[in-house]
């Protein structure tokens, strides 16, 4: 029996279409802030809500209060028609709901069983059936195809690898409405493909689900009703019939936004990065090479694309160009001089900006402000005989604002209050402080919406056209035609094909190792 027949039909009575969870008139304050304001939502038994909106808009707000997150200001929640209210998660989970949120929630320093059946341990009288929990694990792994040792630390995971435990652990609990922000995020194409045919049995089974996603095409595939949000207030609603990517983006953002193309205008300069037969081992199997002997160059003022499954090797190879990793065989040349042994820190120094994978964890300090973020990578500029600096640093920190528009009230506002896409431009104004003269990007336009998404790309447009030479990660194969110049497509670590902008999507795939529909 798969793991997911153990999930059980979401119980009550009445037709597919009943709303089984609905909110009535939420409002929600944070101090002088409404961030909704007076939402009417409702989930339907068996059926795929799928929640819209740029980031910022009040989706995950709203996500936490029917998830017991968050408590409403203003009006109220009903659970099959019932007034209700969660004084917590546990009690949310209590009654059936559980949430996969957009920022990952797991331990880092336990294993995988531990994190799926992390608060609600399977006992027995001699203490916790670990062999039990293992076995459990082990089949909802196998279910999400994703071949881990349940004993492995989630720390030792890749991003993709960690959404999809995450998934697993929401997965285990016999829920009868899931909600899913993000789920998508960091998955592979053949990951999203596995989900969407999980999603399709839970809902045939009448569980109910909430869907969170910035993959807009992604997102319509399994929608079958459409709710859209802006500036905390309810803008559209439609059924699967009624709705279309144009639909989505006028009700989302007012107009229909682009990613852009690439800038034009001007010659590239001189090499600034030049890999040479460039290998790397892998960490999880020292046999086998996660980069293989691959050679790639960009010049001044180039974007460069890097587009590939997971396990392709772009986090990698983008890692190793930063100083961060080992090779094992091959040389980086930077400006014309060889790089080897120097620290993120020494390669920074010397122009190479890395913009990570994981912002939470690789890109953002969380207990400091935006401004202490933004200045975090210059601070050496400020220091006056062991001092800092903090007028010539309010002043970097607010220019900064300015030039990557972050969302912010000012430089003193906590990091996590921002939302995702501007969580983003810090880290991507925290690197372009540094002034350097390459920049890379690992999957830049991770967890946000399509309007920040835009404005990242065109921010990097403009610096290419100074000069700043740009390489740019991604399993989206729409960001593929966006700003790139060339698109160089990555095989299990080696360079399967280049393509300029004009190149057909299926061509890009294929070469990427997907399966192209006929």
């Amino acid at each position: 029996m798969s793991a997911l027949a153990d999930h059980h039909p979401a119980p009550g009575t009445g037709g597919a279409d009943q709303v089984v969870l609905q909110a009535q008139g939420v409002v929600k304050d944070y101090g002088g802030t409404r961030a909704l304001k007076g939402v009417d939502f409702g989930v339907h038994r068996g059926r795929v809500t799928t929640l819209f909106g740029e980031n910022g808009a009040g989706k995950s707000t709203l996500m936490k209060i029917l998830s017991g997150v968050e408590q409403p200001t203003s009006g109220r929640i009903l659970l099959d028609g019932e007034p209700i209210s969660f004084s917590d998660t546990t009690d949310a989970r209590d009654h059936g709901i559980a949430i996969i949120h957009q920022e990952l929630s797991l331990a880092p320093n336990l294993s995988v069983r531990d994190n799926i059946f992390l608060g609600r341990e399977i006992t027995r009288p001699t203490g916790v059936d670990f062999a039990e929990e293992t076995r459990q694990a082990a089949a909802l792994l196998e279910e999400m195809r994703l071949d881990v040792d349940p004993s492995a630390e989630v720390g030792d995971l890749r991003v993709g690898q960690q959404q999809i435990v995450e998934i697993a652990r929401a997965l285990s609990i016999d829920a009868r409405i899931l909600i899913m922000d993000e789920p998508t995020s960091a998955l592979a194409a053949q990951e999203v493909e596995i989900l969407f045919g999980i999603i399709e049995d839970l809902t045939a089974r009448g569980v109910s689900i909430v869907y969170i996603s910035h993959h807009l095409e992604e997102a319509l595939r399994v929608t079958d009703h459409a709710v859209v949000l802006r500036d905390g207030a309810v803008t559209a609603r439609g059924d699967r019939g009624e709705i279309d990517l144009e639909w989505i983006v006028r009700h989302m953002v007012g107009d229909n936004f682009d990613l852009g193309s690439p800038p034009t205008g001007y010659a590239f300069g001189e090499p600034v990065l030049e890999i040479e037969e460039l290998t790397l081992r892998d960490p999880e199997n020292p046999e086998r090479a996660v980069v293989d002997h691959l050679s790639l160059q960009v010049r001044a003022g180039e974007i460069v694309c890097l587009y590939g499954l997971m396990g392709a090797g772009r986090t990698e190879l983008l890692e190793a160009v930063a100083g961060r990793g080992d090779p094992i065989g091959g040389r980086v040349v930077h400006r014309g001089r060889a790089l080897g042994g120097e620290s993120i820190r020494e390669r920074l120094a010397q122009g190479i900006g890395l913009v990570p994978e994981d912002r939470q964890r690789d890109g953002l300090v969380p207990t400091m402000t935006v401004g202490q973020n933004l200045t975090l990578a210059s601070i050496a500029q400020f220091l006056r005989r062991g001092l800092t600096s903090r007028r010539a640093e309010q002043a970097l920190a607010e220019r900064l604002i300015e030039d990557v528009t972050v969302k912010a009230p000012g430089p003193a506002a906590p990091i996590g209050s921002l939302s995702g896409g501007n969580q983003q431009k810090v880290v991507l104004g925290k690197i372009l402080a540094t002034n350097p003269g390459m920049m890379l990007l690992d999957e830049p336009s991770r967890g946000i919406d399509i309007g920040a998404k835009s404005e990242v790309f065109s921010l990097l447009a403009d610096r290419a056209r100074e000069g700043l030479a740009v390489v740019y990660s991604t399993s989206e194969i729409d960001e593929c035609f966006s700003i790139a110049h060339r698109i160089v497509v990555l095989h299990r670590g080696r360079i399967s094909a280049e393509f300029g902008p004009d190149a057909a999507k299926a061509d890009v795939m294929a070469a990427s190792g997907e399966v192209v529909a006929p």
